[in-house]
């Protein structure tokens, strides 16, 4: 099926590694173009030289006031056009209620939550019909997740941001998503796994909850999360997808 994706042009964020890498590698594959960022020069550079010629990185904090208007002016300059966001930023700092300190608090919502907002607020104001706004959340949107205190406050408040940001764009053409993760191997996920005392006991524990039994690849989600940023996708808005092998089926 072709997604439509030739030629339109994407902001990912955080995507030097890990899942945001992986969707941006599988828009570049269906024909799209890329600015790609991260917060470190050489990585983000790295990322953008191995996505090949249809991408460009820019070195950018989400917490940075400025980086919206930044990001999508190069979109526009490298590029000619911008089409739409993928939101992806590292996850938060695990810990447990009592272990985690206002200034990882503050931290974290400077860059996970309220860098969200500015990038789709600005994505909002210069997208045009067909436009989208994605955010990489979690499954703590339905559920909390042992030991990651932070990230279980700040995702559903971005999920019910994503779904309210729908019904104000929507007249305007521009759809907004948000997709959600679930065991994917990324490095980000072997981490957390590590901080057990048994790391295998705890993958398999966990596989053994998947109704497919096993994690899923970065590829895998990035195929899930360019499809739903695609024009093939065009009546999906709104939603959270989850990408989890089928953990969250009531949903």
């Amino acid at each position: 099926m072709d997604l439509g994706l030739k030629d339109r042009v994407y902001i990912v964020t955080g995507a030097t590694r890990g899942l945001g890498n992986a969707t941006a590698r599988e828009l570049v594959a269906d024909g799209a173009k890329v600015v790609v960022t991260g917060r470190e020069e050489k990585s983000v550079a790295e990322a953008a030289a191995d996505l090949g010629p249809n991408a460009v990185g820019v070195a950018v904090d989400n917490a940075d006031p400025e980086a919206a208007a930044r990001l999508i002016a190069t979109a526009r300059e490298r590029f000619h056009r911008f089409d739409g966001v993928l939101v992806s930023v590292g996850g938060p700092p695990p810990g447990f209620v009592a272990d985690t300190t206002d200034e990882q608090w503050r931290s974290a919502f400077d860059s996970v939550f309220l860098g969200a907002v500015r990038l789709a607020r600005a994505a909002a104001a210069e997208l045009g019909e067909g436009g989208v706004i994605g955010f990489v959340l979690s499954g703590s949107v339905y559920e909390p997740l042992p030991g990651l205190t932070i990230s279980n406050g700040l995702r559903p408040g971005l999920a019910g941001f994503a779904k309210s940001l729908a019904d104000e764009l929507g007249p305007r053409g521009i759809r907004v998503v948000g997709v959600l993760p679930g065991r994917i191997d990324t490095d980000r996920v072997r981490e957390l796994d590590s901080l057990s005392a048994d790391p295998e006991a705890t993958r398999q524990a966990a596989r053994s909850r998947i109704p497919l039994r096993r994690y899923g690849t970065p590829a895998e989600f990035g195929r899930a999360a360019a499809f739903l940023l695609s024009p093939a996708a065009s009546y999906v808005t709104g939603v959270m997808v989850p990408v989890d092998g089928g953990v969250r089926h009531g949903f």
